[in-house]
């Protein structure tokens, strides 16, 4: 397998090993399914098939690579979709390297939406994030390492910026804006870390997004596009299907509370 992203370093190979090693394991667990990764194009895990595949399985192997093999920032994620329930059953995040090690969502038996952390030490905290607080009290994160692509855009949005700087009565500023990555970005907004995590620039793949897409909903957060509409975790159910889906990008707005991703989406150019 050849990685386009990669092809002048050595990163391509780590994210190829872990791609073939998500491979290798999902497909004991789940042999009938689309196995969407990163690092390929979507595919049948098995060709010798009974039936249409029952689930879809959307695979990061390695989020930031060029950060975690500095040993500062590194994710890996993945989210099983049920082509039957139409609809998301589990997404993990991992984060390699800081106190919580992994972020949840999942489906109960009862059909309820529930959202989880685990710690380094094996703690397991529940998730809900339903915060209403105004722009200028948030602490707001977008993904801009590229100064031209990313910062620039983030940058241009004078609108969302002063909102941010706005005063509160008493006086104090309290607006933040940060850096944040991929899923884990949203993940951070239904742990409480930040309140809002955007991408106005060039838009998210689907793997980057979708496991902290549903992690966060499952939260009681919510993700919008660009003009306040809400994000549907509906995906197609062909091969094919998935091959389109796995080739665009998707701009959004995700936020603590449904409130709060429309009033940021609303100071947007």
């Amino acid at each position: 397998m050849f990685n386009r992203r990669h092809s002048d370093n050595f990163l391509s190979a780590i994210d190829i090993e872990l791609h073939e090693v998500y491979r290798r394991e999902i497909a004991k667990i789940i042999p009938e399914c689309i196995y969407a990764s990163e690092e390929g194009d979507a595919e049948y895990l098995t060709e010798n098939r009974s039936g249409s595949p029952e689930f879809i399985a959307i695979i990061d192997p390695l989020d930031t690579s060029e950060l975690a093999v500095r040993g500062l920032n590194g994710y890996t994620q993945v989210a099983v979709y049920s082509i039957q329930q139409k609809r998301p059953i589990v997404a993990v995040v991992g984060d390699m390297f800081h106190e919580i090690r992994l972020y949840c969502g999942a489906i109960t038996n009862d059909g309820r939406e529930v959202a989880f952390a685990r710690t380094r030490s094996g703690a397991v905290h529940e998730l809900k994030c339903k915060r209403d607080v105004a722009i200028n009290q948030a602490i707001l994160t977008s993904y801009f390492m590229r100064p031209k692509e990313r910062f620039n855009v983030v940058a241009l949005e004078n609108d969302l910026l002063n909102a941010l700087a706005e005063e509160n009565a008493d006086g104090q500023r309290r607006g933040r804006i940060g850096i944040d990555f991929g899923s884990a970005g949203l993940c951070h907004v239904a742990s409480g870390g930040t309140d809002a995590f955007i991408e106005i620039a060039k838009g998210f793949w689907l793997w980057d997004l979708y496991p902290g897409h549903f992690i966060l909903e499952a939260s009681g957060g919510t993700v919008v596009d660009l003009a306040g509409n809400k994000l549907s975790l509906s995906l197609p159910s062909s091969l094919e299907g998935m091959r389109c889906a796995m080739r665009k990008r998707q701009k959004f707005v995700s936020a603590s509370s449904e409130v709060l991703a429309k009033s940021i989406a609303s100071k947007l150019n």
